[in-house]
C-alpha cells in the first residue's frame, strides 16, 4: 500500500459549534486551536491548511482560573514614543469578550504562513445568537440521511 500524498482538492471543511459558557478559556482555545489546524483529520499534512470552520458562542460567559481576570495582563505598543498599553483580562473582557478568546486561539496556532486563513474561519460572538445557523442545519440534515440510509441497508441485508 503507497502513501498517499495531501492535495488541496482532498480537504474537506466541516462546521463546528463551541457554546463558551462557562467554559474554562485556555481548554477552550486548545480544542478551537486543534480544530483550526485540522490535527483531527487523517490527511493532515503541516504544508496544507486542513482546518475546519468554529463559531463560537457566548464568548462573554467564558470563565477564568484563580485570578486571572486581575493578575493576567494584555500588553501591546502602538509603535510611537510612550505608546506602550497594558489592560488586565478583566478590562479586556468588560471591552471585547470576543477578542480575548481570539487572542487565546491565536497564541495557540504556530507562527506561519496558514495562520491567518485559519483565524479567518474563526466567528466568535458575545452572545448565543449568530449568523450560520444555516450551516448547522444543513449538517444536521445530512446525518439524518445517513442514519437513514444505514437503516436502509440494514433492513436490506435482512431480507
Amino acid at each position: 500500500m503507497k502513501t498517499r500524498a495531501t492535495k488541496a482538492s482532498d480537504i474537506k471543511r466541516e462546521w463546528h459549534l463551541f457554546d463558551a459558557k462557562e467554559q474554562i478559556l485556555g481548554r477552550l482555545a486548545v480544542q478551537i486551536a486543534k480544530l483550526l489546524i485540522g490535527k483531527n483529520k487523517p490527511y493532515f499534512v503541516t504544508n496544507l491548511d486542513c482546518g475546519d470552520h468554529i463559531v463560537v458562542i457566548n464568548a462573554a460567559k467564558v470563565a477564568t482560573t484563580g485570578r486571572k481576570l486581575t493578575n493576567k495582563i494584555y500588553y501591546r505598543h502602538s509603535g510611537y514614543p510612550g505608546g506602550f498599553r497594558k489592560s488586565t483580562l478583566e478590562q479586556e473582557m468588560a471591552k471585547n469578550p470576543a477578542e480575548v478568546i481570539y487572542r487565546a486561539v491565536s497564541g495557540m496556532l504556530p507562527q506561519n504562513k496558514l495562520k491567518d486563513k485559519r483565524l479567518a474561519r474563526l466567528k466568535i460572538f458575545n452572545d448565543s445568537k449568530h449568523n450560520y445557523e444555516d450551516k448547522f442545519k444543513a449538517k444536521a440534515r445530512d446525518e439524518a440521511n445517513k442514519e437513514k440510509e444505514v437503516k436502509e441497508k440494514k433492513i436490506k441485508k435482512e431480507k
